[in-house]
């Protein structure tokens, strides 16, 4: 049986890919692709009469398949169906790095789904607070109650939208600047942020839009965004090299902090970096440049 290590709250997740849990073929591989999160999915992907095949496919997944540095994510059956409680035993028997709870709308939904988790990790000999929770908001409630659910369990690492669901609540569809989902995606996103977990977009389903593909992954950077929903494998390079800080962005942030302790060592609360005005608001900024930067492969540095 593949023994994996725990699991990191945080870490590098630009690209979070679905992939049906049922069908062998796609998932015995799929850390080929290079994506930082696979998310192996038993619930929408799955037809109703083959959710026990799904689960006996994925648990061979689990305990047979080495996925090296990619983190394995379950996408479970909603709370208002008869299948979610074996998902979870699935999944923590398994060892699977993490759960995602569809249509979440309440802090209770997420700890409905943590104390079976903890049922499960003691019934199956795993380390307790091992398995990590993510939420996927896909209602108006669901958005309404963000920081709620953001803030209900320490196993929580972060935090999706999903696009489709969220449209068909509130009658609109797909616009291409993002004006459907704009209040949306901001008030998901100051939740997470406040609750101090991260925060994922939903999936981009046209494949040959490339274009419009770009654009939102920019606006989702912009935006704050820590990575996005995908569900083919090439749509990850464009995620991983829009998402990554510039030459110049690590040269500035390399810069602030080095100068930073200099000045705190010295006494000094405002400094100057390349003829800009710096203070301490600005480094915390700057250091998780540095750490993105250094997750990428950009950075060697010692200063993070």
């Amino acid at each position: 049986m593949i023994q994996r290590p725990r699991p990191q709250r945080f870490r590098l997740r630009r690209t979070m890919m679905f992939m049906n849990a049922q069908k062998p073929g796609l998932i015995k591989d799929a850390y080929i692709y290079g994506c930082d999160s696979i998310m192996l999915d038993l619930e929408d992907a799955v037809a109703e009469n083959q959710k026990d095949a799904a689960r006996f496919s994925l648990y061979h997944a689990l305990t047979t398949i080495d996925y090296g540095e990619t983190e394995v994510i379950v996408r479970i059956n909603g709370l208002d169906t008869p299948h979610w409680q074996e998902d979870i035993r699935v999944c923590v028997a398994g060892g699977a790095d993490g759960i995602r709870i569809a249509k979440c709308e309440s802090a209770r939904d997420v700890q409905t789904v943590e104390a079976a988790v903890e049922a499960a990790e003691r019934e199956f000999g795993v380390e307790v607070g091992r398995t990590l929770l993510m939420a996927a908001l896909e209602s108006p409630k669901g958005i309404l109650n963000a920081y709620e659910i953001c803030s209900a369990s320490e196993r929580m690492f972060g935090v999706a939208i999903s696009g489709g669901d969220f449209r068909k609540c509130m009658q609109t569809r797909f616009q291409p600047d993002g004006v459907d989902m704009l209040a949306a995606r901001g008030q998901m996103l100051l939740a997470a942020r406040a609750a101090g977990i991260q925060c994922f977009d939903t999936v981009f389903t046209d494949l040959d839009d490339n274009e419009g593909f770009e654009a939102e992954v920019r606006q989702n950077k912009a935006m704050g965004f820590d990575g996005k929903s995908l569900i083919n494998p090439k749509q990850i390079r464009l995620v991983h090299e829009l998402f990554a800080p510039t030459a110049k962005e690590v040269r500035q942030a390399e810069a602030m902090v080095s100068a930073f302790r200099e000045a705190a060592a010295a006494g000094v609360g405002v400094f100057t970096v390349n003829g800009k005005m710096v203070d301490a608001a600005f480094i915390p900024g700057a250091e998780r440049t540095l750490r993105l930067a250094k997750a990428c492969g950009m950075y060697e540095g010692d200063l993070v």
